[in-house]
């Protein structure tokens, strides 16, 4: 039987080694006999960029028998892999849509935690695919397929996931070499050897069991998070009489969303919090010796100002032209505010606490006024037009963020809530109402 190259796909994001592993991955091959080939193709740059390393490994006893160089690929083919690594499940669901992954040939392994596309995170409500589909759709279609949350253990041994993702195809014996040599690949590196040896033990020992997704979650635990979540950002309030699990769970959810809406003061405390800065000096793995800046673009409109103020004072700035021309004049282009300085931490440090005073705002005026037509709205659905209830309990999704992307909620919103009474004869109003909200 001829000889066939060995043929591997990394998909990767920047900053997680995705490079570093094809690289061991080389030289752990040219080190047991076998020649070696990558390439990498750079993707879309919609998660910190996501990257495709391609390698080919061929034994050089065969090239020798053969007598001539073997033609290797620069590009992964559908079909015809043998090891796909993906470094979140997003990636090994695209690797199983492109076709590299296949039942009768590929070894698959994955992390099995979640970083959000941007597509996931815009979309009006929850946008974020299911990671329970995905992970069928990855067992469905490989010949083996490796699951566990490498990104925990690598975050645990200090390393990146590369290295656990490493350990992991040295324990499938999808290659054929021995655990140790790729333990000598990654001491020739020389580079963060103590750390990413640890990360690579720990992916030799992982768990491939992975816990059910919860599809109808608890009411009681919503109702946690909400409470924990409204706390955060102001005070608890309250919640409507409202009956029935699904309906309750629902109007729970999306109360706490929309009572704590993201305005200037909500931007700024979570900008200046000590765990976002532990987050971006662990992301940046800065040493304790090394300097982080952090520059934080802001642009704060007209509409976003009066927000904040005292209603009165508000409602006086959007209505009169010369005032709303003479902030606009110090707006209109933004500014970076180096959040990492003294100046620019007190600065959205003193914005942070307005919020001592957000119950007199603009905004807080005007949200409490649509929360309190919303629950009354859910409410008198419920008894009659329980299907119903629970939609409109949920029109609520497409509020969130600010400037443009939550005035464009706003206006799906409202022409939902206006068509309301015209749908309420029809059989199938839930239906036609889910399809109002949405985003143009």
């Amino acid at each position: 039987m001829a000889a066939r190259a060995i043929t591997i796909a990394v998909l990767a994001m920047g900053g997680e080694g995705g490079g570093v592993m094809a690289d061991w991955i080389v030289d752990l091959a040219e080190h047991s006999g076998y020649r070696a080939q990558a390439t990498s193709v750079p993707g879309v740059a919609q998660r910190t960029g996501s990257t495709i390393y391609y390698i080919e490994l061929f034994p050089e006893e065969a090239i020798r028998a053969a007598g001539q160089e073997p033609v290797l690929a620069l590009m992964p083919v559908p079909g015809e892999l043998d090891v796909v690594i993906a470094s979140e499940l997003m990636e090994a669901g695209r690797a199983v849509q492109r076709g590299l992954v296949t039942p009768d040939r590929t070894t698959l392994i994955s992390s099995t935690h979640r970083v959000y596309s941007m597509t996931e995170r815009t979309a009006p409500g929850d946008g974020r695919v299911d990671s329970a589909a995905l992970l069928d759709a990855a067992r469905a279609a490989a010949r083996h397929f490796v699951e566990a949350d490498f990104a925990a253990l690598a975050q645990a041994s200090g390393s990146v996931i590369s290295a656990a993702l490493f350990g992991a195809l040295a324990a499938s014996a999808a290659l054929p070499f021995p655990c140790n040599a790729f333990e000598d690949a990654i001491r020739r590196s020389g580079v963060g050897v103590d750390a990413s040896l640890e990360a690579f033990r720990a992916g030799t020992c992982f768990s491939v069991t992975v816990p059910p997704v919860n599809t109808s979650p608890d009411c009681d635990a919503v109702l946690q998070a909400g409470i924990a979540r409204l706390t955060d950002y102001q005070d608890v309030e309250r919640l409507a009489p409202i009956r029935g699990l699904t309906l309750l769970t629902e109007t729970a959810r999306y109360l706490a969303l929309w009572m704590s809406y993201e305005d200037a003061i909500r931007v700024a405390d979570l900008k200046i919090r000590a765990e976002r800065f532990a987050r971006i000096r662990q992301e940046a793995r800065a040493t304790s010796g090394q300097v982080i800046k952090i520059h934080d673009y802001v642009y704060p409109r007209v509409g976003e100002i009066a927000d904040i103020l005292p209603a009165r004072l508000g409602r006086w700035l959007l209505s009169s032209r010369v005032a709303r021309g003479l902030v606009e004049r110090f707006t209109s282009h933004g500014k970076i505010v180096e959040t990492t300085s003294l100046r620019g931490f007190l600065k959205l440090r003193m914005l942070a606490a307005l919020r001592r005073w957000r119950r007199g705002s603009l905004r807080f005026s005007r949200e409490q006024q649509a929360i309190e037509e919303w629950l009354g709205t859910v409410e008198s659905l419920a008894e009659h037009h329980y299907a119903l209830a629970c939609e409109v309990a949920q029109a609520p999704r497409v509020l969130k963020g600010y400037g443009d992307t939550h005035a464009n909620g706003w206006r799906a919103y409202e022409a939902a809530m206006a068509a309301l009474p015209e749908l309420l004869p029809l059989p199938d109003a839930a239906a036609r109402f889910k399809k109002l909200v949405i985003i143009e």
